[in-house]
């Protein structure tokens, strides 16, 4: 909040007249504005359809609660101040109010006057676009956060140690701050003293608030970089990054990574490694659902900005897009208007939010879309190898408690050429059914006979799969070492 005072402050010196703050905190919202303007000895004063308009925290005046009146009482009162407009939106479509803002824009800067709109509802009507600029109110920090812990801690007389109190504060970002609050207060009582205990509970609290937003998903647990097969070379490029969020890595002159971007086959690991990126890092992960966005009606742009606003509040943090084909393919009327302000926010993100984005199919998205500058670099993922195969096969019959030491997987793997890692999952699951289908334990024998009935998808989709391949070639780097000069090298030493 303090980045968004000082910034205030700034636009309010250089005159600007209209600003739109989008937040769905209207209480903490103005408190902010309170404390600016005492410090610059401007009144604040508010509005609402309700109590109309009135000195922020006295009695309002009457016959103000119309827009239209409390505008027509602004623009006859000259001196300096701050005239907050509360959920001023739905009467922007008044051609009437829009009018009457265009005028007061033309004056208030020269009075030292500003309006403020305040409201969940980002965006103005065409013709205040000029003179409008939209800010979004980001979500308790975590200095705000320690503030409001320490407070409650000390009132109710709890001490806890440093590190445990670190980690309820980072459990409480990406929440507003009375979602904070009803939290916090359960745990007081609930009784359990900000135990350790109680951080699971603080998670899973976290998760369904999270949750309330209809495309926005919270994972406190991604899955393991050791689960996912092959993908050596992108493996190699996450590991070399793992630090890369720290101080010492600013300090070395190293900037923030911004995203990744993974096309490639489906089934083939672009999501599990999506997972695995925040497990690597450890860093919090949040998965958007980007056609739950774009199929809902409405104002997308909204539900991006708060995506951002959470993710930012939760930085550094992996903000997870699958399929981003989905949503991001119309660049017309609101789906374009989204797609702007994505590609705007990407460019010029400050906070270490890292994208990783993946896709199936690519010749949909906007060029625009996979610029320089915006993603880090772009991966094709591609069917695995039968090195990589021979690995996958490995860690699914691991974690179905097997031992792959007591299966002849090299058959297995050059048996299942053109599968997938999904596919090649499913052969081990099938095996393993067949086998307890006839009351015995699974041998090699079960898994070669379902990979040998099974017709994998690359084989039915072929044709897609070159022109992926032919677009990729040229655009993207490989996920996997190329082993076949790697093989060839290593065939010519034992020849030799």
């Amino acid at each position: 909040m303090r980045e968004l005072v000082a910034r205030l402050k700034l636009l309010l010196r250089a005159r600007y007249p209209l600003i739109q703050l989008v937040s769905h905190e209207e209480a903490r919202v103005l408190r902010a504005l309170g404390r600016l303007g005492e410090a610059d000895k401007l009144p604040v004063w508010t509005w609402s359809a309700v109590s109309g308009l009135g000195l922020l925290g006295k009695t309002p005046v009457e016959g103000t609660a119309a827009l239209e009146s409390a505008l027509d009482r602004i623009g006859a009162d000259s001196a300096s101040g701050l005239f907050v407009l509360l959920d001023a939106h739905p009467h922007l479509d008044d051609p009437r109010v829009v009018r009457r803002l265009r005028d007061l824009g033309e004056r208030v800067g020269s009075r030292r006057q500003a309006l403020i709109l305040v409201g969940s509802v980002a965006g103005v009507p065409e013709e205040l676009e000029k003179l409008a600029i939209t800010l979004d109110v980001p979500l308790p920090d975590r200095d705000e956060v320690g503030r409001l812990l320490t407070v409650l801690l000390k009132a109710q007389r709890i001490d806890i140690p440093g590190a445990r109190f670190d980690r309820f504060v980072k459990g409480a970002l990406g929440l507003t701050e009375n979602e904070i609050k009803r939290l916090f207060a359960r745990i007081v009582i609930g009784g359990g003293g900000f135990q350790e205990a109680d951080l699971a509970a603080l998670v899973e609290e976290k998760r369904q608030a999270i949750r309330r937003s209809p495309h926005l998903e919270f994972w406190d647990t991604g899955g393991s970089i050791t689960e996912v097969g092959g993908m050596d070379a992108l493996k190699r490029w996450l590991e070399q990054r793992a630090l890369a969020f720290t101080p010492q890595a600013r300090a070395y002159g190293l900037p923030e990574p911004r995203g990744l971007f993974m096309l490639g086959v489906q089934g083939c690991g672009k999501s599990l490694m999506a997972k695995a990126v925040a497990d690597l890092w450890q860093l919090p992960l949040l998965r958007l659902d980007v056609a739950a966005l774009f199929q809902k009606a409405g104002r997308r742009e909204d539900g991006l900005r708060e995506t951002v606003r959470i993710a930012e509040s939760l930085s550094p943090a992996v903000l997870w897009i699958d399929e981003i084909e989905k949503g991001f393919t119309a660049t017309e009327g609101a789906a374009g208007e989204a797609f702007g302000y994505f590609l705007t926010w990407m460019q010029e993100k400050t906070k270490p939010v890292f994208v990783v984005s993946t896709a199936n199919e690519v010749k949909a998205l906007p060029p625009e879309l996979l610029r320089k500058g915006r993603f880090d670099e772009i991966f094709f993922v591609d069917l695995p190898n039968v090195h990589e195969r021979l690995q996958i096969l490995e860690i699914h019959l691991t974690r179905r408690g097997r031992d792959p030491e007591e299966f002849d997987l090299t058959v297995v793997a050059e048996e299942t050429d053109r599968f997938s890692g999904a596919e090649l999952e499913q052969v081990v699951v099938a095996g393993l059914f067949q086998a307890f289908a006839d009351n015995r334990e699974v041998d090699s024998e079960d898994v070669l006979d379902v990979a040998r009935e099974m017709i994998p998808l690359a084989v039915t989709m072929d044709e897609r799969l070159k022109q992926l391949r032919e677009w990729a070639r040229p655009r993207a780097r490989r996920a996997s070492t190329d082993r076949r000069r790697v093989d060839f090298f290593e065939e010519w030493d034992e020849a030799g």
